[in-house]
């Protein structure tokens, strides 16, 4: 008998040879050569029968605090943990500094926070009732210019919780002296500020987070705020 003739063509995008070890096998071979295994997919068998391991599932992060907050109900403490980075799941946060028991001040607030590599949870609720802050990377101290991490991320509660993180196109995340507390910023917008005296404070969309206004009004006037730290 005469042996088939076989022609084919390769197509455009297609190379002339194959990658070592992943021939295409002989006709009738019904198992893939040594190498050119189809790896097994979640629910399958993997190699010699073992079940495939399915991705493992990092714990979301959940949100202690040492003490109640005037700022946050519980709703929107379960709500914003998830969103911390998953390392901090379950340490407790101690309230460094709140402006009931302190008073008005953010040289008291920097007195107050913990050390550099520490990170910082910034609680604020305006006069219209509106609460909302920032996570930092880092402790929220007096600073020449801007300091921290992708990490850092403002959110509100309007009144479902909004988190708006770092979009990667500037580094301004957290820069403090004793007249003007700054997150966020670029082309002369922050994020959210405060004043020297924590009466007065603002929220624009920046480019660092690319976040709404967290209050109502994009200058507001401060009726609590919070700054919690870990121990």
């Amino acid at each position: 008998m005469r042996g088939l003739r076989v022609r084919y063509h390769l197509l455009p995008d297609q190379d002339e040879e194959l990658p070592v070890g992943c021939e295409e096998p002989p006709v009738g071979c019904e198992e893939p050569p040594v190498g050119c295994e189809e790896p097994a997919r979640e629910g399958q068998l993997g190699w010699q029968g073992a079940p495939a391991a399915a991705p493992a599932l990092e714990e979301p992060c959940r949100l202690v605090l040492s003490t109640p907050s005037s700022i946050l109900q519980d709703r929107d403490i379960h709500e914003l943990g998830p969103h911390l980075p998953p390392r901090l799941t379950q340490q407790p946060w101690q309230l460094q500094y709140c402006t009931r028991r302190d008073g008005f001040s953010l040289r008291t607030l920097y007195r107050s926070g913990g050390q550099p590599g520490s990170p910082a949870l910034l609680l604020i609720r305006d006069t219209e009732e509106q609460a909302f802050g920032v996570f930092s990377s880092s402790a929220i101290r007096c600073s020449s210019g801007f300091y921290g991490t992708g990490e850092t991320f403002l959110f509100s509660f309007s009144p479902e919780l909004k988190v708006f993180r770092w979009t990667g196109r500037n580094n301004f995340f957290v820069k403090g002296d004793v007249n003007l507390l700054m997150v966020g910023g670029g082309s002369g917008r922050f994020g959210l500020w405060l004043d020297g005296d924590l009466h007065r404070g603002g929220s624009h969309r920046c480019e660092t987070f690319d976040n709404e206004s967290l209050s109502p009004r994009e200058e507001f006037c401060v009726q609590d705020l919070e700054l919690w730290g870990l121990a």
